[in-house]
């Protein structure tokens, strides 16, 4: 992309990052407290039994929708991706090693927010009339929740924006850097000079949009089998290659543990202004970056939470909040300990997914830059058909209809091609514009829709007090809760 254009993007971007994020480092910290207080630290308690309800599901079927296992990993497909890997490298190389504790925090808190936003999906879900499987989300139960359609409309525009655009843009990005540092494949780009600007034709791009759009034209279901096949294998791999590295550097673990907590807590002004003035570069990093990995209380992840078959709301918020704790505490510090481990962080001009690369060649050898953009690209593959499946459904809630569905997955692959020829400070901060706009509206509405939220845990916790091992959920016997929601998926009628 020609660097006027760039620059002009990139200074219109920042006018609305700084005091939006100023605002929402506050926010986020504040609502995550305010869950972890309000359900009793709910991701601890139940933490366990998350795993039993995930493990329960794996090898089950379900013609309904998908099963709590399936709507994990397509979770989980979104989640981990490029913010696990150039992410947290951004986060480390501009905010120090301390960004990691910020985003364990984040993590932490946002887990009980990530909680709320999916039982409630779940609560509200509606069935497609096309295809007879489920769909729900924010804009689902802020519609039905808040009786407020027009604020449902304005989160599902956020969501597509986000993730259906932005996001993949961030995604397709990263394959083409970490293809660029590896095998110097964007250097055959082609570059047409017309009117004075430099328009780049990237080979490496259209072969994406290509791949993009093969997969994208398949739906939810096809989206659901790829990810439950493909997530835990790239993701095991790149952890068994973290541990090898944590395992032959065991003697600096403890001493980068030990800067990370020390170093979380030392004062550098993110921007100025009142609010910027007051708050550290290392914890906003460390939010923003933790925000975009595990997405804890953007509404993004619900709208996988919903599209699961369970017998009680709070079922599948307890397996999404899961989702949580495994982007952040396992894929996230595997990355940042490969990075702290090579030292690589403190050499200038590094950053993004080439700093994870740098790290890794430095500890197992040239090839491991090689094998990480391989790795990349299914991360990121993956995570951009978990980004287009969660904009889909929104699509669907706004209007349903096969030739706006099909003009929306055009402006998807135009986006693809658009992060392929970007640079990597305007994508990642069109992230963070879009991704906090969207996380405001979201917060907003499930902190209006707590009670209901409550109710449903308290449901829960009763029945599985009660020696109930799969706890069912009766709205029936929820007369005013019943009221608020539209179908009858969850009367003892329909059952």
């Amino acid at each position: 992309m020609n660097e006027s254009i760039n620059t002009i993007f990139l200074s219109m971007i920042d006018r609305v990052n700084q005091p939006l994020w100023d605002l929402l480092v506050i926010f986020l910290l504040a609502v995550g407290t305010f869950y972890t207080i309000s359900t009793k630290a709910v991701q601890i308690r139940l933490f366990f039994h998350s795993f039993k309800i995930m493990k329960n599901s794996r090898n089950k079927t379900n013609d309904h929708g998908l099963t709590p296992f399936q709507a994990f990993v397509t979770g989980l497909a979104s989640r981990v991706g490029v913010g696990n890997i150039a992410g947290v490298a951004i986060a480390i190389a501009i905010g120090g090693p301390g960004a990691v504790f910020w985003m364990w925090v984040t993590a932490l808190l946002g887990m009980s927010s990530a909680f709320i936003e999916s039982t409630l999906a779940q609560l509200f879900k509606v069935r497609d009339s096309n295809t007879k499987q489920f769909r729900g989300g924010p804009a689902y139960y802020i519609t039905q929740g808040l009786k407020n359609k027009s604020f449902g409309i304005i989160f599902a525009l956020s969501l597509i924006f986000t993730y259906g655009f932005v996001f993949n843009s961030v995604q397709i990005n990263a394959i083409v850097s970490a293809s660029s540092h590896s095998w110097g494949w964007d250097k055959s780009n082609i570059i047409l000079p017309l009117g004075g600007i430099d328009f780049v034709i990237s080979w490496v791009g259209l072969v994406l949009v290509v791949l993009v759009a093969i997969a994208i034209f398949g739906g939810i279901k096809r989206i659901a089998k790829f990810a439950e096949m493909f997530v835990p294998l790239k993701a095991g791999l790149y952890l068994l290659i973290a541990l090898y590295i944590i395992l032959t550097n065991y003697a600096m673990i403890p001493d980068i543990i030990k800067l990370i907590f020390t170093s979380a807590f030392e004062f550098k002004a993110a921007a100025g202004g009142f609010f910027g003035s007051m708050i550290s570069i290392t914890l906003l990093q460390g939010i923003k970056r933790g925000l975009f990995s595990n997405e804890a209380g953007m509404g993004s992840a619900p709208n996988a939470a919903a599209a699961s078959d369970v017998k009680h709301p709070v079922n599948q918020g307890l397996v999404q909040m899961l989702g949580v704790f495994v982007d952040t505490f396992v894929v996230c510090t595997s990355t940042a300990m490969i990075i702290l481990v090579s030292g690589v962080y403190h050499e200038a001009g590094f950053i993004g997914v080439e700093l994870t690369q740098r790290a890794l060649e430095s500890q197992i050898g040239m090839w491991g830059g090689d094998l990480l953009a391989i790795l990349l690209f299914l991360f990121c593959y993956s995570a951009v058909l978990g980004n287009y499946a969660y904009a889909e459904s929104n699509v669907q809630f706004i209007n349903n209809n096969p030739r706006l569905m099909f003009f929306f997955r055009i402006c998807v692959l135009i986006m693809v091609y658009f992060g392929a020829i970007s640079s990597v400070p305007l994508v990642w901060n069109m992230a963070d514009m879009f991704m906090g706009i969207m996380a405001v509206i979201n917060l907003t509405a499930i902190l209006l829709l707590t009670p209901l939220a409550r109710t449903l845990l308290k449901d829960y916790t009763s029945q599985l007090k009660r020696g109930i091992k799969e706890p069912e959920f009766k709205i029936d016997q929820y007369p005013e809760l019943k009221k608020r929601v539209s179908g009858d998926i969850w009367s003892d009628d329909k059952k």
